[in-house]
């Protein structure tokens, strides 16, 4: 794994560039759905260890495991291995030596493991292991017998700033509605009650001295809801929202003298703020007219020193660029042409800084520079198969919608269509409301460009990225604007005469699998395919119970995304259209989908079959919200590139 990265000097902290692999005609379909082995770097207290997720295979799978490496030799010393389908999701150090591990389970490749609730500690060697809380206490942990069982979910909200192996962990009852904020030494496996709220699921945001100060949530229905902590009267008390739509404080600095919050006053773009805790005096760090802030980077000491707009390529905005590491960001960043830099990890001594690189091309690498003597150690790259000189360009794009919106997005074009116009594929996000296509390296885009398609992505009405005001623009128009946003991105890509207009398919994911059997539906002439993975269909099974604490939430949810009117939930569902889609379906499930029930796709492909225009069909029983397996991910990507390629790849075109 480790690859040692030429030195950069005080002087011209030059970095050689490395050996540009001969261009293949076509990137083999292995590369893209080969595991991604090394994850996730964290860099010790003290400088001298990494902690990484590793996959390793085990038989068609591949399984995260915890690992622990000397740096910058990248020798291992240690491991935590669990059990099958559970990762560690998050994970930090609390001590030079130890780290607290926050536990997830993996049920698909397109949605983020869920959390279980349990928290786990470990040496760097792999020993002292300690399960601090969750579900399974008694069984697993020595002070099983003092706690019992948790019936509760955990979740890391801070560590001790004396890096004595304390963690604090946040505790939320299965049944009930409190908060509450323990303090645990993970050496010992003890805990302490610190705080306590009578409302369900609040995180909380830790000063460095430990002091839990603000409390953030979102009520049943599904409104944020925030506490700030007054030590004179020891309460909790909610904050108001008076001349404000969003203020969710996220992070202090290292005197605990002032934090840093996301704000917005009226619904526009997110702001990022520092705030005075004594005086409530706010200063602007960063404010963009179209795009909230993103990528906010941390110094040596804590405070952020700069932050990108969310919108289009991300560039650097620094807060004070005389600063050291505003300096240190703009040297690196410069031998990196083309590339993000982002500062993931200092040590404790601001000596050494793990940071990493990626762009629209290159997946990413990771780096250890030693600011005294000015040397820089490759120790991973992400997708290591990926060559970027064979990757394609993402072009930032903006158009106005049909009613005036200026809306943005990514056109990816081919790296070579020899003068020919380009068959597209429309590839819209899931969410829908909260996630955004950004600009960094895309999976499925990259993979299409590949093959000789253009792809566009258009972050519509209801995405994140753009604040309050936009998000809430998407509230109850999934059928309506937020297609007509895609339809007239998918006009706008065509009109600038490098498409083939005749050619055009839909494809996605989740939410993306929806609105590409809308288009299909709403736009048969348009779209001559639609592909659909592990999308939903029958708006009506959104809300289906599902028998937990979160269905109360979920049913709020949704009411604000779509409503609960039964006769409109049936008009804006793929299921009801089934008649108007003229174009081949191609439906992609997993049988085992907790996100989107298999009952989305069997409705789809009934309704199909009775209109006389039955799908294709690919089931995969045993995987959930996209596949993990790596069988079944290439034995999708194989299906898809065929698909594609009967109904708009070049011999289509010659029909």
């Amino acid at each position: 794994m480790r690859m040692y990265f030429a030195a950069i000097c005080a002087a011209a902290l030059a970095v050689a560039p490395s050996l540009a692999q001969a261009a293949a005609p076509t990137v083999p379909l292995a590369d893209f759905v080969h595991e991604d082995q090394f994850s996730n770097p964290r860099l010790s207290p003290d400088g001298k260890h990494v902690a990484i997720t590793v996959r390793l295979p085990s038989g068609d799978r591949f399984i995260p495991v915890l690992m622990m490496y000397t740096v910058p030799e990248m020798k291992m010393t240690g491991a935590i291995r669990m059990k099958v389908f559970e990762v560690p999701a998050s994970y930090t150090w609390v001590s030079p030596t130890r780290l607290v591990v926050a536990k997830a389970r993996e049920f698909g490749s397109r949605e983020a493991p869920q959390m279980t609730g349990e928290v786990v500690a470990v040496e760097l060697d792999g020993s002292k292991q300690a399960y601090l809380f969750g579900y399974d206490m008694f069984l697993y942990s020595k002070q099983g017998e003092r706690y019992g069982d948790d019936h509760a979910f955990g979740s890391i909200e801070g560590i001790s700033n004396k890096r004595d192996g304390h963690v604090f962990v946040g505790s939320y009852a299965w049944r009930g509605k409190s908060s509450l904020l323990y303090d645990i030494d993970s050496n010992k496996s003890t805990r302490k009650l610190v705080a306590e709220l009578p409302v369900q699921d609040l995180s909380f945001i830790m000063q460095h001295d430990g002091t839990p100060r603000f409390a953030i949530g979102a009520d049943e229905q599904s409104n944020a809801v925030e506490f700030r902590f007054d030590s004179a009267s020891g309460q909790w008390n909610k904050i108001e929202k008076h001349g404000f739509r969003r203020y969710r404080p996220f992070h202090f600095g290292a005197d605990d003298r002032e934090f840093i919050a996301t704000y917005s006053a009226e619904g526009e773009p997110d702001q990022l703020v520092r705030e005075d805790l004594a005086s409530g005096k706010r200063s602007v760090l960063f404010k963009d007219a179209v795009g909230s802030f993103a990528g906010a980077m941390y110094t040596s000491n804590s405070l952020p020193f700069g932050a990108y707009s969310a919108v289009g390529i991300p560039k650097v905005r620094y807060f004070d660029e005389n600063g050291a590491d505003a300096r240190l960001h703009k040297e690196l960043s410069a031998q990196f042409p083309g590339h993000y830099l982002h500062f993931i990890d200092f040590s404790d001594d601001g000596k050494f800084l793990l940071f990493s690189v990626k762009s629209d091309r290159d997946p990413g690498s990771y780096y250890l520079f030693n600011r005294e003597t000015m040397k820089a150690d490759m120790l991973f790259s992400a997708m290591e198969t990926i060559d970027p000189e064979q990757m394609a360009e993402r072009r930032p794009i903006s158009f106005a919608a049909r009613d005036g919106l200026e809306l943005h997005g990514f056109l990816t074009m081919p790296r070579d269509t020899g003068g020919a116009k380009a068959p597209l594929v429309v590839l819209p996000h899931g969410g829908p409301h909260g996630p955004y296509d950004t600009w960094f390296f895309d999976e499925d885009a990259q993979f299409l460009a590949s093959r000789g398609y253009a792809v566009l992505q258009v972050n519509f009405r209801g995405s994140g990225g753009r604040g309050l005001n936009f998000l809430e623009a998407g509230f109850r128009q999934w059928g309506d604007k937020v297609i007509d946003d895609l339809v007239d991105g998918t006009r706008w890509a065509i009109g600038q005469g490098k498409i083939d207009g005749e050619r055009v398919c839909a494809y996605g994911a989740s939410f993306g699998g929806y609105a590409s059997m809308m288009l299909a539906a709403r736009e048969p002439a348009l779209y001559k395919c639609a592909v659909g993975y592990v999308g939903v269909y029958d708006l009506k099974l959104l809300a289906k119970p599902q028998n937990d604490r979160s269905d109360t939430f979920k049913a709020n949810a949704y009411r604000k995304y779509v409503g609960d009117d039964k006769a409109e939930l049936e008009r804006i569902s793929p299921v009801s259209l089934a008649a108007s889609i003229k174009a081949p379906v191609f439906l992609v499930h997993g049988g085992q989908d907790k996100r989107a029930l298999v009952d989305h796709a069997h409705a789809m492909r009934a309704a199909l079959t009775a209109a006389g225009r039955p799908p294709e069909w690919f089931l995969a029983p045993n995987e959930g919200h996209g596949f993990y397996d790596t069988a079944n991910r290439t034995a999708f990507y194989e299906k898809l590139e065929a698909f594609l390629g009967r109904h708009i790849g070049p011999k289509a075109a010659a029909k």
